[in-house]
């Protein structure tokens, strides 16, 4: 019995977090728009999983702040006021500053390498351009840099913050000038983290936060 109840956890488990996976990617591609409700039979069905993994996933991602609960109760997708978009483009730039400084001093040469390549490939997508696959090597490069700094605690507070609509509206609104310098502000952390320099990375970092908020506030209608 013990053992029959430890897998039934475990498959509830499971099934919770493909939830959570599944309904924060929906959020992100803005399938489900900001201001929608929501509903957990509507998305059990669309996930193909139960009310309780959707009711768990639900919890998880008001605590993330991608959704919220309208006075009468009802959960509706986040919508995001100047305010709000200002003070998570402060948020990441101290955040991913302390990343970048961290990861200076405790990257690998193999991450490193993985870095360049990743890079390369956000420079052939700014040539043609190819918006979608910048995005994705874009969140690669910084995940990537998260994982080299080695802190736990600095990759669960980043993911609370919702930045990817962000991202994806700033991007799909660079000129070829913008996307071309995210690239070399890119390149220039490759080289702050292959002298060690700790200083150096949490500038360029800093930096290249600030000037994407400033790049998404001049883009928005």
């Amino acid at each position: 019995m013990a053992r029959l109840n430890a897998v039934s956890r475990s498959h509830e488990a499971r099934a919770s977090e493909r939830a959570y996976a599944e309904i924060r990617g929906l959020i992100l591609a803005g399938d489900i728009a900001p201001g929608a409700p929501i509903t957990e039979e509507a998305l059990a069905d669309i996930v193909g999983v139960s009310r309780t993994p959707v009711r768990e996933a639900l919890h998880r991602l008001e605590s993330e702040l991608y959704v919220i609960r309208t006075e009468s109760q009802r959960l509706v997708v986040a919508q995001w006021s100047e305010d709000d978009i200002a003070e998570m483009f402060t948020l990441r730039s101290i955040l991913e500053g302390r990343a970048a400084a961290r990861a200076a001093v405790r990257i690998t040469p193999e991450t490193l390498d993985t870095l360049r390549r990743c890079n390369d490939t956000i420079a052939t997508a700014v040539a043609a351009p190819d918006i979608a696959t910048f995005l994705v090597e874009n969140r690669r490069f910084h995940e990537l840099i998260l994982g080299a700094s080695g802190s736990r605690r600095l990759v669960t507070m980043l993911a609370t913050l919702v930045e990817q609509p962000v991202v994806r509206r700033t991007a799909i609104r660079y000129s070829a000038p913008e996307l071309a310098r995210s690239a070399h502000e890119h390149a220039e952390l490759i080289q702050a983290f292959a002298v060690g320099d700790a200083d150096w990375a949490r500038a360029v970092m800093t930096a290249h936060i600030r000037r994407a908020f400033h790049a998404f506030s001049a883009a928005s209608p």
